[in-house]
């Protein structure tokens, strides 16, 4: 397994210089893998961050960020070509960067909350399992796979649980589009972390480990030894990432329900959670 944090924990949006800042703060920590959110496809230069995540040893994925203008299944049919479009800038900045996995709720755009009939589901599942289908099919083309990510109920009310994004991916059936699963949104939607991972098996591609209140993990009411449990009996070797935020950044901590800090610092987040981490999975 290798060890990574999203830059959200310090700052929205990254940019170059802030990925110069940050890269050596990780690795210093222990880390060995970084994730970029991809808020703007302009923020980075990605021919840079690639040499600077070079120079430091560090992995990389990067994060799709989801907004009302990028929706894979909304009702207006621009708003869906520019979801699509986003996305497949988001896998030539990946391949640039040097990085394989692109996750994230690649389907709807975070806060987009309906109530949706059996068959208005069916439709938008159908939707999303065409767009997907053509979007594995130019990830894989560009050495590259989505992890699609489940959100809780707050954040989405389309795919919340495993079993919702098991369904998806099984439909896509391509080795471009594969399962994420985040102990933060599972910890509210899942009846068992342990199972829920269990049943995303090899599906699963990319783990993101954080805390119930986004804390340091370790801190809060995870049942950690089941995740940990459950991620040894699938066999899963992939990226174990720490996301959180800072509310010092106000569109993101709008847009996350960031109200306060978690740990004294978000130096002491990312290094404390890492530190357990590694004591549980490594």
């Amino acid at each position: 397994m290798r060890f990574g944090v999203n830059s959200w924990v310090w700052v929205s949006p990254l940019t170059t210089d802030e990925l110069r800042r940050l890269a050596p703060l990780v690795k210093n920590m222990g880390f060995d893998w970084f994730e970029i959110p991809i808020e703007n496809v302009g923020d980075l230069d990605y021919g840079i961050g690639a040499q600077i995540l070079r120079d430091h040893g560090l992995g990389v994925s990067a994060c799709a960020a989801m907004g009302g203008d990028r929706d894979l299944i909304h009702p207006d049919g621009a708003i869906r070509a520019n979801g699509m479009s986003y996305i497949r800038q988001c896998i030539e900045a990946l391949q640039t960067l040097g990085g394989a996995n692109l996750v994230g709720p690649i389907y709807s755009a975070v806060g987009r909350t309906w109530q949706a009939t059996p068959d208005e589901r069916a439709r938008d599942i159908d939707l999303l399992v065409k767009q997907l289908g053509e979007l594995a099919v130019y990830a894989s083309d560009h050495g590259c796979v989505l992890g699609i990510e489940p959100l809780n109920r707050f954040e989405t009310s389309f795919i919340n649980t495993a079993a919702q994004g098991i369904e998806v991916v099984d439909r896509v059936d391509h080795v471009g589009c594969k399962l994420m699963l985040d102990t933060f949104h599972m910890n509210i939607e899942e009846k068992s972390l342990g199972a829920a991972i269990r049943a995303a098996g090899s599906r699963l591609v990319h783990f993101h480990a954080c805390e119930n209140d986004r804390g340091a993990p370790g801190s809060g009411n995870v049942t950690w030894d089941e995740v940990a449990g459950a991620l040894k009996a699938v066999g899963y070797d992939g990226p174990i990432v720490i996301e959180s935020f800072t509310d010092k950044v106000k569109t993101i901590a709008r847009a996350a329900a960031i109200w306060r800090a978690f740990e004294p610092s978000q130096d002491a987040l990312a290094q404390n959670g890492v530190n357990f981490l590694k004591r549980l999975l490594a």
